[in-house]
């Protein structure tokens, strides 16, 4: 018996198949979201390529809102019932997660191998067994990760997207835009990617530049481009202390996304604004930064979400 896994984004779907509690890499397929016209069709094929496995549960993360066993891609018009996984598949169980829930599984099992450490926290500070990923790509938001002392996984739903911008940000913005810091009022309209496109648009008066554009001219030495992403990296740094102080992820704060690993290259000035304000310092103080790198991540979180 499999367990089928699916991470489904708008624009690819990557599936495999799980056996001994493990994901078997030789089963990994990508698949085009262009080439289908539903996810049911991306099943269908799957399954044919793998010769029918027989199932015992199907686990799908989806990047976009996931209630009631229904979800629904937010780029892409895909939706998704856990009943019709079930009649698709023949799996008794099936789960659907959102995406960053699936990543909020995978934290306690990704090995060094899957993470990179950038920042490391005192290994004799108190633990809490709480962890936050941290995702700032096409969109922005958080997983509060809670493992309990049996060992299970808690992974708490959050929409930290729309929050509003802590004042100390706000005020950062401000003291560099003046006027122009008016239209950065929640968090994903500054921290997603159109964010930093958007800083940039604010700070120069350029218009047509996407994030990874921002991003490419800046490590090639542009200077505006290098310094809206160094303002955009210290800000990050400073909602990243907010969220140590919101969530204590004593076990780690865990950045995902494109955006999050522009800077996580620029640790010299994401450390310092983390570290930034005295007020309860020692809490960041305690708390790792780390960046995840395994491209398989959200499959072992499905995994564990469903085994």
């Amino acid at each position: 018996m499999a367990i089928l896994l699916a991470d489904v984004g708008g624009t690819n779907a990557r599936l495999a198949l799980a056996r001994d509690g493990r994901v078997d890499p030789a089963s990994v397929t990508r698949f085009r979201g262009d080439d289908y016209p539903s996810f049911d069709d991306v099943i269908r094929a799957y399954l044919d390529q793998q010769g029918h496995p027989a199932l015992e549960a199907v686990c799908v993360d989806v990047a976009g809102p996931v209630s009631g066993g229904v979800a629904r891609l937010t780029n892409r018009d895909w939706d998704f019932t856990e009943a019709r996984l079930r009649e698709l598949t023949g799996a008794p169980v099936a789960r659907l997660i959102n995406d960053l829930t699936a990543l909020g599984y995978a934290t306690p099992s990704l090995g060094e191998d899957g993470v990179t450490v950038l920042r490391a926290a005192p290994e004799t500070r108190p633990r809490n067994g709480q962890a936050l990923v941290v995702n700032a790509g096409t969109g922005f938001n958080v997983c509060a990760v809670k493992v309990l002392p049996s060992g299970g996984i808690v992974c708490l739903e959050a929409e930290e997207g729309h929050t509003r911008l802590p004042v100390n940000i706000a005020t950062r913005l401000l003291i560099e835009l003046g006027e122009r810091a008016a239209p950065f009022t929640s968090t994903e309209e500054l921290f997603a990617g159109r964010g930093l496109a958007r800083l940039h648009e604010a700070r120069t008066g350029e218009t047509g530049m996407r994030a990874e554009d921002v991003v490419t001219a800046a490590t090639a030495g542009d200077p505006e481009a290098l310094r809206t992403h160094l303002l955009y990296t210290e800000i990050f740094g400073i909602l990243c202390r907010e969220l140590a102080m919101r969530f204590m992820p004593i076990e780690g704060m865990y950045l995902a996304g494109s955006v999050a690993r522009s800077c996580a290259d620029r640790m010299d000035v994401f450390g310092p604004a983390f570290l930034s304000d005295p007020l309860m310092r020692q809490i960041p103080e305690r708390v790792p930064v780390l960046m995840i790198r395994d491209d398989l991540a959200a499959l072992y979180g499905c995994l564990a979400a469903v085994g």
